[in-house]
């Protein structure tokens, strides 16, 4: 065994300190997760069926995926279109820079409560709240913005993109920072403006930050709970937010919202690895 060690030790030693973090992942990530598959397919009388799966989509499975998917998108869309202009500002150099670049950030260091309720009180399902107050200057009927399904998600979307919108800005700024400036010089004295030099090398330049943008926000969003419940609780109903009333009133039989679950592991897997594929084509 001390020949061994020895011989191989250069192997062994890395391996050793990664260990405790490699048993601590397997324990409390896959474990928990290979045990809800499982479970997905069981009932209290069963040990294989797809009596859960084939529950939940009569309960309307396939409307929270739908209502989950355009959250994502929406959210994903409206803040990557943000942090990509704010980005660029930040990238250059102007007088309150730093005030600006406070502004712009700060939003990620609110309370979720704090911004579900907040942005309760600007939508409100009643025909009151900030932004009727607005849109009655232009003589515009109120709008009860939580009692349509997609008005209501569109009221998370925008919530959650003012939220979090500034973890991506930090993101494209650092991006922007590894773009030699001698790119931008050279593009231009070959004659390409704004939007050719955006193409051609802000963008190319970018890829690597915006795979990793797209990879954290697109889990966190089709993962959204905190923020959803406070403002729309389950109407329209969401895949996390589904699989929290499941559990609460199964009296401690998971395999329902096991089942969804799942669902929601697979997209999340399939995002990744579509994520993953396009950000390594070249182009």
């Amino acid at each position: 065994m001390a020949s061994f060690f020895a011989r191989h030790q250069d192997q062994l030693i890395p391996l050793l300190f990664v260990l405790p973090a490699l048993v601590y992942v397997g324990y409390f990530a896959f474990y928990p997760t290979f045990e809800t598959i499982k479970y997905s397919f069981q009932t209290p009388i069963l040990s294989f069926t797809f009596y859960n799966y084939q529950a939940n989509v009569q309960s309307g499975l396939y409307s929270w995926i739908a209502n989950t998917l355009w959250l994502t998108a929406g959210a994903l869309s409206l803040q990557f279109g943000l942090a990509l202009g704010v980005a660029s500002i930040l990238n250059r150099t102007f007088r309150g820079k730093t005030v600006f670049a406070t502004i712009a950030i700060l939003p990620i260091g609110i309370a979720t409560v704090v911004a579900g309720f907040t942005f309760n009180q600007i939508f409100p399902g009643t025909g009151a709240g900030y932004a009727n107050s607005i849109l009655g200057w232009f003589g515009i009927a109120p709008v009860y913005w939580l009692t349509h399904p997609w008005l209501a998600i569109l009221v998370v979307i925008i919530a959650d993109s003012w939220k979090n919108t500034s973890l991506v800005i930090i993101i494209l700024v650092a991006g922007y920072a590894t773009i030699p400036r001698t790119l931008y010089h050279a593009a231009a004295i070959d004659g390409a403006g704004p939007l050719r030099q955006f193409v051609h090398v802000t963008l190319p330049g970018l890829r690597g930050f915006i795979v990793m943008a797209l990879l954290i926000r697109g889990a966190q969003e089709v993962n959204i709970f905190q923020l959803a419940y406070i403002m729309i609780s389950s109407y329209p109903q969401l895949l996390t937010v589904q699989i929290y009333l499941l559990w609460e009133s199964s009296g401690g039989y998971p395999y329902l919202a096991s089942a969804v679950s799942t669902v929601l592991l697979a997209i999340v897997t399939v995002f990744i690895v579509i994520v993953i594929l396009l950000g390594g084509r070249k182009t």
